[in-house]
């Protein structure tokens, strides 16, 4: 079964820095958060690969700008943000947006990301697979977890790649 995993971009894929303003690829330093490369490289070998983010300033331009500075670009097949679409994350026309570009039933995409609201139950109310990124430790919600991006593979294989 085909299977689309969307990531959210800062604090997820990238590193934010909240002293820096405008398009992140015009900052003067851009990291990537540990494990990025190569879960988006596990990623792209089992699927197809996007972003879904609620970045305001930045368009899909400045979004694909500031990945190919930390070498994640590649992996990248689509990029969904506020600015394309028109909504935040929390509000159910972004992630139907979503889904209706895809053209994939909503059980077939996965949502990584660090924001429990907008990344897991935003993304679980319009039916997609959600998995919370708490690398900040934040106290345990009821879905799947990681705490690394390391430990993706071994969360999504058993469980998701088969439903």
């Amino acid at each position: 079964m085909k299977r689309f995993f969307l990531f959210d971009w800062g604090d997820t894929l990238m590193r934010d820095d909240l002293t820096q303003t405008g398009p992140m690829w015009q900052w003067p330093r851009v990291s990537a958060l540990p494990g990025a490369w190569d879960v988006l490289q596990w990623s792209q070998a089992h699927g197809e690969v996007g972003i879904a983010t609620g970045a305001a300033v930045s368009n899909e331009e400045d979004i694909r700008s500031a990945l190919a500075r930390v070498d994640l670009a590649q992996f990248i097949d689509v990029i969904f943000c506020k600015n394309n679409l028109g909504f935040s994350k929390t509000d159910p026309r972004f992630w139907q947006s979503i889904i209706a570009r895809l053209n994939l039933p909503p059980q077939q995409i996965i949502m990584i990301g660090d924001s429990f609201e907008s990344d897991v139950v935003a993304a679980q109310a319009a039916g997609i697979h959600a998995v919370w990124f708490n690398w900040r430790d934040l106290p345990a919600q009821p879905c799947p977890t990681i705490k690394t991006l390391q430990e993706l593979p071994r969360l999504i294989e058993p469980d998701l790649l088969e439903s």
